[in-house]
């Protein structure tokens, strides 16, 4: 069962520490199989309640007996007649144990934060693993995934404590970028569980989208997927509610028309370009397209699409140049390297920037020594730039004869065609819904993954030694074949008696049975056989929690 818990630093490490007193110790030793023991959960009493938010953890100092939680004076003479297990389920620390750890996002998008934040906060792709280290380094987080786009900075996490999980991760993004706290806060966005599923699956579907419907981000969330394979951190629940999201935006795509006539961001910027020059210049204008990657190839094919017949792409090598004027016969795509680009800006009238750069390529003192443009397309430059980090600084804007639009300008363009795909958004809500659904059907299954191992590997030792004895009673001359039938009919016995309980283990979606139900049937189960799946579990979170800290 998935564990809370709001312990952090020297709380953590207390709990793991060597007892002190002996009596304590040794009742606890019979309930926690673990070579460093875990101090008793008790301690007089300081005239302070353990108080649990719904929405968090436990903030408190540790009540442990029920006469602590009354105000009473807690008698240490009576700890050792009170079993290891009155002891934990009366402490503050037990009640992490009824607490599920909770999905969490911490984002700011185009809808929530201006470019001039978001391009601090973004984490290239490359750094994407780096970052899950240090999230999952964080006290109370288990998990992590980074979703980092030109219109977006998210960061999914699995916590062990909703407020605590937020403030570490809040803190950490003010580290890594610079921004203070409180702005951040004030531009973030924060959702938890099935609304964090549901968030995803709609950016998935390109419902979260500034331009609504469109594609390259259900791309990037398979990048998370594929970025994220292997690394520590990008554990079960995160993994699985990406390659989920993978399905719906999928899903979407096939069952409604939102795709159909929607626009991407290199589209958008190529209209917002039209938009801005004169219309007779359309055809003549000089266009230049910096940077030959996934969003530079769109902007030349949306440009090509508008009737565009001649283009400079600059970039780092030629290689995907000549791969795109192949592909595009008929049209004169030249190619310059990134020596060129000032030379080749000179020469432009309009300039597309969309590289990874994280500094920008053209400031200020660049721009003003530029030689004017024509009237015919307005007497204005205009500068495209629809990276994250920029590529344009926008001291640019200072320059007389220069405009700069950067992605955040692209909502001009937006506006004309979203209507007609918000009605199509209905029908990909409902898909979502579904499908938020069934993923919450399958997180609620992992609950009682650990007690059905447990159930399993208790019949197997069962099993295992009854089969010994008997076969040690057949003498050492049996037949392989008969110590084979006698060992096969064991194993049939256990998985036909163990059948009923698994089933009534199992919360998949795939019948009636409610969580809940499950859950009564898994602490059954559990006291039945005194499997005690939520105590091993707790102690192995803290005990990771606290060799990670000690790394």
């Amino acid at each position: 069962m998935a564990v809370s818990s709001t312990f952090s630093g020297a709380k953590l490490e207390s709990l793991l520490v060597n007892s002190c007193s002996s009596s304590s110790a040794a009742s606890l030793r019979a309930y926690f199989p673990c070579q460093q023991q875990m101090k008793a959960f008790y301690k007089p009493n300081r005239g302070r309640k353990g108080t649990v938010r719904r929405g968090g953890g436990l903030r408190c100092e540790v009540a442990q007996s029920e006469a602590a939680l009354d105000g009473e004076k807690f008698d240490p003479s009576k700890a050792s007649a009170l079993s290891a297990l009155e002891q934990l389920k009366t402490s503050a620390a037990d009640r992490y144990t009824k607490e599920r750890s909770s999905i969490v996002v911490i984002g700011l998008s185009v809808h929530t934060a201006p470019v001039e934040m978001r391009e601090k906060l973004a984490i290239p792709e490359a750094e994407w693993p780096r970052a899950i280290g240090e999230l999952c380094g964080l006290n109370h987080i288990e998990e992590a995934a980074v979703l980092s786009t030109c219109n977006r900075m998210e960061i999914y996490v699995v916590a062990l404590s909703q407020h605590r999980g937020v403030k570490e991760v809040t803190e950490w993004m003010s580290k890594t970028s610079g921004i203070p706290v409180s702005e951040i806060c004030e531009h973030r966005f924060l959702l938890y569980n099935k609304d964090s599923t549901q968030h995803l699956f709609e950016v998935s579907a390109g419902l979260d989208s500034l331009v609504l419907g469109e594609g390259q981000i259900l791309a990037q969330v398979k990048q998370v997927v594929k970025v994220g394979q292997g690394v520590v951190g990008f554990g079960r629940n995160i993994s699985g509610l990406f390659k989920h999201a993978i399905t719906v935006g999928k899903r979407v795509r096939t069952e409604t028309n939102i795709a159909a006539g929607a626009v991407s961001v290199s589209s958008a910027a190529v209209e917002l370009a039209l938009m801005k020059l004169p219309e007779p210049s359309h055809a003549t204008a000089r266009m230049l397209v910096i940077g030959a990657g996934k969003m530079g190839k769109l902007v030349i094919k949306h440009l090509v699409a508008k009737g565009c017949t001649k283009m400079v792409v600059v970039n780092r090598s030629e290689e995907k140049v000549a791969a795109m004027r192949e592909e595009m016969k008929g049209v004169e795509i030249i190619y310059r390297p990134l020596t060129d680009m000032l030379a080749c800006a000179a020469e432009a009238d309009v300039v597309f920037t969309s590289t990874a750069s994280e500094t920008p390529l053209f400031l200020k003192e660049h721009v003003k020594d530029l030689p004017p443009v024509s009237s015919e397309v307005g007497a204005l430059r205009l500068f495209i730039d629809i990276s994250v980090p920029r590529n344009v600084g926008s001291c640019v804007t200072d320059v007389e004869g220069a405009r700069v639009y950067n992605v955040d300008d692209l909502k001009e363009v937006v506006a004309a065609n979203k209507e007609d795909r918000l009605r199509k958004a209905m029908e990909a809500q409902a898909i979502i819904t579904e499908e938020s659904k069934q993923f919450e059907a399958w997180r609620d299954s992992l609950e009682t993954v650990p007690t059905i191992k447990k159930l399993r590997a208790y019949a197997e030792r069962i099993r295992a030694a009854e089969l010994e004895k008997c076969l040690s009673k057949m003498g050492e001359d049996i037949p392989k074949k008969t110590r084979r039938a006698v060992d096969d009919l064991s194993r049939g016995i256990v998985n036909k008696l163990l059948h009923g309980p698994m089933q009534h283990l199992r919360c998949d979606g795939s019948d009636s049975r409610t969580l809940n139900e499950t859950l009564e049937n898994m602490h059954a189960l559990n006291r039945m056989f005194g499997l005690e799946s939520d105590i091993s579990l707790f102690e192995q979170k803290i005990r990771a929690k606290v060799e990670q800290s000690q790394k």
